[in-house]
């Protein structure tokens, strides 16, 4: 059998299969993904306007929540619409630059997600650890700068992958994308061109973000643990365990990001439908779960949905 040596020079437009191997039932994967999602917006939504309403959540680990709700929001709905077209209504087409500007905006929502993780559980370091010097640690003018820097570290770094990809590629294998929406790996294996550059740098922006959030979180809880065991009445230690339990909860389901990451590099035995799963739900659980996680282990949270959902004004 004869390769085809055939290439297609800067296509305007791609097309994005779903899952392969799954095609035939993709319309109805498409019904979880999308309850998930309009839960996730409903429920973040929702926990927006609790936070902003309810003045004892002004505070900082609330703020985070904030932050980490308007990315969720943000990222579901660049990924979810288009992949539900494709799955329900047959509608795989996307241009390239479209294409682009959805890696993008994953990519960097993604690393504002991660960084956010990080201020959280930096925030209960101090609050458990230091809890005399947290308000002062803490301001909000902090928090709002470290808002700011976490959106630029992510912007700046996913940038260059997208111009890696539109100044270095003219001529590509073909214009289908074996995923359910547009990654970086992705797209950068259908170039006929030379990769090893975009495949370095992909490694390196990982590891930036994924890898430093991933250990500082981690020597964090391990810090909070080693207080919080120390503590020499169980009541304290159980208080203070119950305010990181949810931060651990939702951070576990971010741990799919590097089985995502390892497995569109080096899992070439991993069948494609496995890894595109993996990869579609860790960016719909977390998102879907932290209102619900979030809501149940907060006290304030749960007071205030209760008083919107039951109290009724005499008529």
């Amino acid at each position: 059998m004869s390769v085809s040596n055939i290439t297609v020079f800067m296509p305007s437009m791609l097309t994005l299969i779903g899952i392969p191997g799954l095609q035939s039932v993709q319309c109805w994967i498409g019904i979880p993904f999308c309850a998930m999602y309009l839960i996730a917006m409903i429920g973040n939504f929702l926990l927006l306007v609790i936070i902003k309403l309810e003045r004892s959540l002004h505070e900082p680990m609330y703020i985070f929540l904030g932050m980490l709700a308007i990315t969720d929001i943000a990222l579901g709905t660049s990924v979810v619409p288009k992949m539900l077209g494709i799955f329900w209504f047959h509608v795989p087409e996307i241009y390239f630059d479209a294409c682009l500007l959805q890696m993008g905006l994953i990519h960097t929502f993604q690393g504002i997600e991660s960084g956010i993780l990080l201020a959280m559980a930096l925030d209960r370091y101090v609050a458990i650890c230091y809890p005399l010097r947290h308000a002062a640690i803490f301001s909000h003018q902090l928090v709002t700068q470290i808002g700011a820097a976490l959106s630029l570290r992510a912007a700046i770094l996913v940038t260059p992958t997208l111009l890696l990809i539109k100044c270095r590629f003219q001529f590509y294998h073909t214009t289908v994308i074996s995923h359910s929406y547009c990654e970086h790996m992705a797209i950068v294996k259908i170039a006929a061109e030379n990769v090893r550059v975009n495949k370095i740098y992909g490694l390196l922006v990982a590891f930036t973000i994924l890898g430093f959030d991933l250990t500082f979180i981690t020597l964090s809880y391990i810090q909070i643990f080693i207080t919080v065991f120390r503590l020499p009445q169980k009541k304290a230690r159980l208080k203070a365990f119950s305010t990181c339990i949810a931060h651990i909860c939702v951070f576990l389901f971010y741990l799919l990001a590097f089985f995502s990451f390892f497995t569109h590099r080096f899992g070439s035995h991993i069948p494609p439908y496995i890894h595109i799963l993996f990869s579609s739900i860790y960016l719909l659980v977390p998102p879907f779960l932290n209102p619900l996680v979030y809501g149940a282990k907060t006290k304030q949270i749960r007071i205030y949905v209760v008083k919107m959902f039951c109290s009724q004004n005499p008529l």
